[in-house]
């Protein structure tokens, strides 16, 4: 195994690794606590909140910044324990299961205009792919790059106007339609916003970043016969001072 690609290796563990930290584990958390272990929701959304609660501490105090899906995991698992005093009225415990998605799209549109676009983290792991030179690539062009910054808050407010808007659409059919029928078609929409979020974030935003990404890496990169050159010359180089010297 070459020394470049353990550093590709590494590169994409601390790429993938707050995601893994900030999502994965309060989200896994929860489903293994309440459904494995038969913790109530409120215990499990309880249990659940402290990774987020301890990384977004940490980041305030030790960072001096605020760990953005940390602090939105957290604030989905206020609301969700909020919700769950929620209970009686059938239809207002159908609106109440889009209230994670009200809020999820509320912090995600918060941080657009905040400056700190939430769903960056998401996207660039797998824009760079763990790859050094497109690291540098987004850095320069998060930097220099007008276009960028737009596709870059652009992704972040397709996602969140989606899911607000999930939540307004349900909301709405849960008083105007049949109780039986937003049963299944809550699901229904929830997936069709999904969809619909996926496609039109990557058109708009997520597919011209790849390929700015890619160009700008591509850009600065040494072409190979130059590396091959630079190479020959640093080996001949002293030979050639040894000869002069005779």
């Amino acid at each position: 195994m070459t020394t470049n690609t353990v550093s590709q290796r590494r590169s994409k563990s601390r790429t993938f690794a707050p995601l893994i930290v900030d999502v994965a584990v309060p989200i896994g958390g929860y489903y293994l606590l309440k459904n494995g272990l038969g913790m109530s929701t409120m215990a499990a959304l309880g249990w659940s909140s402290l990774v987020p609660a301890v990384r977004t501490g940490w980041g305030l105090v030790k960072e001096r910044r605020v760990n953005a899906f940390a602090a939105l995991i957290l604030f989905v698992n206020v609301v969700g324990l909020s919700l769950s005093f929620v209970a009686g009225d059938p239809r207002l415990m159908l609106v109440k299961d889009s209230g994670v998605s009200s809020a999820v799209g509320i912090g995600v549109l918060v941080s657009v205009l905040a400056g700190r676009p939430m769903m960056t983290e998401a996207l660039k792991p797998w824009l760079v792919k763990g790859r050094a030179d497109r690291e540098a690539a987004w850095a320069r062009l998060l930097s220099e790059s007008r276009a960028f910054r737009r596709a870059e808050r652009a992704f972040s407010a397709v996602w969140g106007v989606a899911l607000l808007g999930e939540c307004v659409v349900r909301a709405i059919g849960a008083y105007t339609l049949p109780v039986d029928t937003m049963v299944w078609l809550g699901s229904v929409v929830m997936a069709v916003t999904m969809v619909v979020a996926f496609l039109v974030s990557g058109a708009v935003a997520a597919g011209p970043m790849a390929h700015m990404v890619v160009a700008e890496a591509a850009r600065t990169e040494v072409p190979a016969p130059y590396e091959a050159q630079a190479a020959h010359a640093v080996s001949v180089t002293p030979a050639a001072g040894v000869a002069a010297a005779r």
